[in-house]
């Protein structure tokens, strides 16, 4: 495995990097201690501009290379973490009761840290390179967005962005990609249910909301497999009910909620128009009312194909062509990278992180052993983008 030698050397300290931020979580936007953490490691770096603040937490390291150049290639890592209690026993495990980094994004960060360490010392590129650190990739937060809105793209003239992100399951040493959608597009699903409330004893002067969810969440799982192409990826899963406040009381609303995943905009029409006119119609039926609310989250994850192909070649460079599964059947997770590639082309891949727990389960934890990997492949991505 042709790892770099000199990243090869950085490991020990990237290592220790992502234990330090994986003891320190945080949510969202409110990711001050690991945006200053990144921002003082950049400048550290030599980086030739590091700013702050960029879609509220958001960081930017720009380096540039030996070489003049016009071309920008923008590397985005995720920063933030997930509420949710770990049952590690590593001895860097969260010190933030109910946070904890369950999907890797401590790993992700210091991968792309030590890229940009790399890269500040080597600079064997011509043009730019732009270190996105971004806040808010978890629970809907569009960190991406922001910095997007905040003006970032055209800020640093990034022209190409690249996005990473582990995933157990994978072998450790490779990778797997493809063109077009990788990751489906998310929509909340809401649905309040209002009938009559009243006595659990007298439910003939009563319409039981609760009847009318347990109805409508069996109905709910026909929209996709009777309205949907069975070519056409789509999941509605309702993993939530709320409803009544007593044993002996019937009452007067319940609520369900859950997630819509496609992989194409028509999909998720057809898929919207049939929850809405099922739920509603289910409702009417039982002479009850029913709210319902699609809140739409992020996009459909897609690759530009050119910028894929040429993902696959720095990928196969570092692990070997067996190592590359570029045929990956596309994941209906959910990725704010999405935002990125809406104005930009690039390519998002994925790192194995071997046999470990799954993405958002307490025992997760990243893969020390995919950071060299990881980093070499940055590293090799702006040296290939950006010849001498």
């Amino acid at each position: 495995m042709p790892i770099v030698n000199r990243i090869a050397e950085l490991t020990d300290d990237v290592s220790a990097w992502r234990h330090d931020l994986h003891k320190h979580p945080e949510l969202l936007f409110d990711v001050h201690r690991t945006a200053a953490f990144v921002s003082q490691k950049l400048r550290e770096f030599g980086c030739d501009e590091v700013v702050t603040g960029i879609g509220r937490t958001g960081v930017v390291g720009i380096i540039r290379g030996n070489r003049p150049g016009t071309k920008t290639i923008g590397l985005r890592a995720d920063m933030d973490a997930l509420p949710i209690e770990e049952a590690t026993d590593t001895p860097y495990q969260s010190e933030v009761k109910g946070v904890m980094h369950a999907c890797g994004h401590d790993g992700h960060t210091s991968m792309l840290l030590g890229a940009a360490r790399y890269l500040a010392e080597t600079r064997n590129f011509s043009g730019s390179a732009a270190m996105i650190f971004q806040p808010a990739e978890e629970n809907g937060g569009a960190g991406a967005k922001a910095m997007i809105d905040d003006g970032m793209l055209e800020r640093f003239k990034i022209d190409e962005v690249y996005g990473m992100h582990n995933m157990p399951g994978v072998p450790l040493g490779t990778f797997a990609i493809r063109p077009g959608a990788m990751l489906a597009s998310s929509t909340r699903v809401e649905v309040e249910i209002e009938g009559k409330g009243g006595h659990a004893a007298k439910p003939h002067l009563c319409i039981d909301p609760i009847v009318v969810a347990a109805e409508l969440v069996g109905a709910l799982q026909q929209v996709i497999s009777r309205n949907v192409h069975p070519l056409d990826g789509g999941v509605l899963s309702i993993t939530q009910m709320r409803a009544g406040t007593a044993f002996n009381i019937i009452p007067q609303t319940a609520y369900i909620g859950g997630t819509l995943r496609t992989l194409k905009n028509s999909t998720r029409e057809v898929a919207c128009e049939r929850i809405r006119e099922i739920a509603e119609g289910i409702a009417a039926a039982h002479r009850c009312k029913a709210k319902v609310t699609l809140t739409t989250g992020y996009p459909v994850t897609e690759n530009d194909p050119e910028k894929t192909l040429f993902a696959e070649t720095v990928a196969r460079e570092i692990v070997g062509k067996a190592n590359v599964d570029t045929e990956m059947i596309p994941s209906m997770g959910a990725e704010d990278f999405s935002f990125m590639l809406l104005k930009r082309p690039g390519a998002f891949i994925f790192i194995g992180n071997g046999d470990t727990p799954g993405l958002h389960h307490p025992k997760y934890d990243f893969n020390d052993a995919a950071l060299p990997i990881g980093m070499s492949y940055w590293a090799r991505l702006v040296e290939t983008a950006l010849p001498v």
